[in-house]
């Protein structure tokens, strides 16, 4: 059985919706589908015949063939195309912690994501508990059902030991989407950022803002790439090796480990002088100023990724000397969202029967997004795909399978 779009083929409504805001629709539409995912059953089971076939008692013979091997089970089940959305709702969106009934209504519009770019079934795991052992421990036990797991809207710095644990005591792919997807999705817009402005990543000079999952993964992918300018920012300053140890956890130190902050440097006002890129996974509207804007080298790229509302509005980005701006939201332009990643990079993990998310398949992943767009075609606001672009699963399974033969 498998997920699908309940409103997929449902004609656009008539009538005037222009004077209707995004969540008056967003409401109108959650309440008249009551969800947006359902499953429907591949075969017939309309006569005695095909219910013996398709359950007791010819499933027996079924049953019997994976209890002789269990990876069988990718022949003969849908966990090959299974994936969990694991929740518990303590960061939803930019909203903070909601609980997982008010997560639900995120998680469900991952999964149609999911089956719509990626033909992937995945399933909404809101679960009502926010220890992370237990969300451990609940995850292994669910985990013969699926074929990977996409922990998700997890406050940090527990998101990050769930998915270290998960993927150390798991057999399947275990996929972060802040700290796999946004890194995946923010290096692929850098790239073809760095090439407009004629920059070289060894050259290149950076600002993180937020040290959350997203901005853990940031760093890592950027660094992968040959980008150690680096500097980390948070809601008490710079991250550094000098801050206070209850202001840090194990991943910000790792941070302050592999960054440099020069002396004196201690705010974000001090970080992002003089600097190439601004990215922004803080979760503060309105954190970057225009005039912090002007402080930074010529033609800086700004990335202000923070949902629903960004570090910056791009207007402003762009009147204070911006060259290249981007966003995850889908109101604006250069939609650094990470649904440009996940239902495709995950088809490619199944496909290929991934053991592990390497920080190379990521990379792999954002330089054969990047690459749809020719250089002769970067433009301020042409600098990734549309998650409509059909090109974009046969790039990212090709760069992924590359890594996976032989």
């Amino acid at each position: 059985m498998k997920t699908v779009a309940k409103g997929s083929d449902e004609k656009k409504e008539n009538g005037n919706n222009s004077k209707k805001t995004l969540g008056q629709e967003a409401l109108e539409l959650h309440k008249r589908l009551r969800g947006k995912i359902e499953i429907r059953s591949k075969v017939s089971v309309k006569s005695p015949r095909e219910i013996s076939i398709a359950y007791t008692p010819g499933v027996a013979e079924v049953c019997l063939e994976i209890a002789a091997d269990r990876e069988r089970a990718y022949e003969y089940t849908s966990k090959r195309n299974n994936v969990a959305i694991v929740t518990d709702g303590t960061r939803t969106l930019g909203l903070g912690s909601l609980g997982p009934e008010a997560a639900l209504p995120v998680m469900e519009g991952k999964a149609l994501l999911y089956k719509e770019f990626g033909n992937v079934d995945a399933f909404p795991i809101c679960l009502k508990t926010a220890d992370a052992e237990e969300i451990i421990r609940t995850v292994k036990y669910i985990s013969p059902v699926f074929g990977a797991i996409n922990v998700e809207d997890i406050e940090t710095p527990k998101a990050l030991e769930i998915t270290e644990r998960l993927t150390e005591e798991l057999d399947i792919p275990v996929f972060h989407d802040d700290q796999h997807g946004t890194a995946v999705v923010t290096l692929a817009a850098l790239l073809n950022a760095m090439k407009f402005t004629k920059r070289e990543p060894g050259r290149t000079s950076v600002v993180v803002a937020g040290a959350g999952s997203a901005g853990y993964g940031i760093v890592k992918i950027l660094r992968a790439i040959g980008i150690t300018d680096i500097i980390v920012t948070d809601s008490y300053g710079v991250v550094s090796k000098s801050r206070p140890v209850d202001t840090m956890n194990k991943y910000k130190i790792e941070l302050a480990s592999i960054t440099n902050v020069p002396e004196g440097v201690n705010s974000l006002i001090d970080a992002v002088r003089g600097k190439d890129v601004f990215i922004g996974v803080s979760g503060v509207k309105n954190l970057l100023t225009s005039a912090l804007v002007r402080t930074m080298n010529k033609d800086p790229v700004i990335f202000p990724l923070t949902n629903p509302d960004p570090e910056i509005h791009p207007k402003d980005a762009a009147d204070a000397g911006a060259r290249v701006i981007a966003t995850g939201s889908y109101k604006f332009e250069n939609r650094a969202n990470n649904a440009l990643v996940f239902p495709f990079t995950m088809r490619a993990i199944l496909d290929n029967r991934v053991r592990r998310i390497s920080q190379q398949l990521l990379v792999a992943v954002a330089y054969a997004l990047a690459e749809l767009i020719p250089k002769v075609e970067l433009r301020p606001f042409n600098i990734i795909p549309d998650v409509t672009d059909p090109r974009i699963q046969p790039a990212v399974s090709k760069a992924v399978q590359s890594l996976t033969v032989g």
